[in-house]
Parts: structure tokens; C-alpha cells; sequence
């Protein structure tokens, strides 16, 4: 069973930094992506950002040059560096699992909070 963890939401002043990290646990197939999206109150969710194991990225266009992805193959972990953080910036940011970086993601974290105020 694959289960997702996230951490490292919070409150921060725009402007400012924060790093999520995600671990995945249960996994068992080695090629595979790892998502990041985020859903704000009264809106759809969004992607964020994906990185598959061979370390290729996308971004959501709201996010390039400001996001950076990394991942971690043998423990199974990515990070999501966001920095120069806007208001709105602030959601739920959940972490994600695929197969394929461009492709449907099927297994889903809980979610971490990220409140950035102006």
C-alpha cells in the first residue's frame, strides 16, 4: 500500500521561503513521478510541480523560477523549494505519486497547509 507523508507547511511572510518534503512509503515499481499540487479555498486544485525518477521537471506556469523540485530515488522522497512566496501562494499542498510525469497520478497525500501573508 502506498502511502504519501508531507511536511513543512506553515505561515510565512511574502516574500520569504519555505521547503515541503514528501516521503512515499510502499512503493513498488522504480520508475515512477512524484507531483506536487495545491488546492486554495473555493478554487480547483493545480498542479504545481512534477519530477519523475530520472529527475525530469514541469512546472505550473504561476510557479516557474520561483519552484524548485528535487527528488530522492533510493529513499523515495521529494522536496518542493518555493521561494519569493506570494499571497497568493497560499493552499493546501498535496503530494502526489504516478507513474509517468505527464500522466495521472494515483496515489495522494494528506496535505500541508501553506498560509503566505502580504
Amino acid at each position: 500500500q502506498v502511502q504519501l507523508v508531507e511536511s513543512g507547511g506553515g505561515l510565512v511572510q511574502a516574500g520569504g521561503s519555505l521547503r515541503l518534503s514528501c516521503a512515499a512509503s510502499g512503493l513498488t515499481f522504480s520508475s515512477f513521478a512524484m507531483g506536487w499540487f495545491r488546492q486554495a479555498p473555493g478554487k480547483e486544485r493545480e498542479f504545481v510541480a512534477g519530477i519523475n525518477w530520472r529527475g525530469n521537471t514541469a512546472y505550473g506556469d504561476s510557479v516557474k523560477d520561483r519552484f524548485t523540485a528535487s527528488i530522492d530515488n533510493a529513499r523515495s522522497t521529494t522536496d518542493l523549494q518555493m521561494n519569493n512566496l506570494k499571497p497568493e501562494d497560499t493552499a493546501v499542498y498535496f503530494c502526489a505519486v504516478g507513474r509517468t510525469l505527464g500522466g495521472s497520478y494515483a496515489y495522494w497525500g494528506q496535505g500541508t497547509p501553506v498560509t503566505v501573508s502580504s
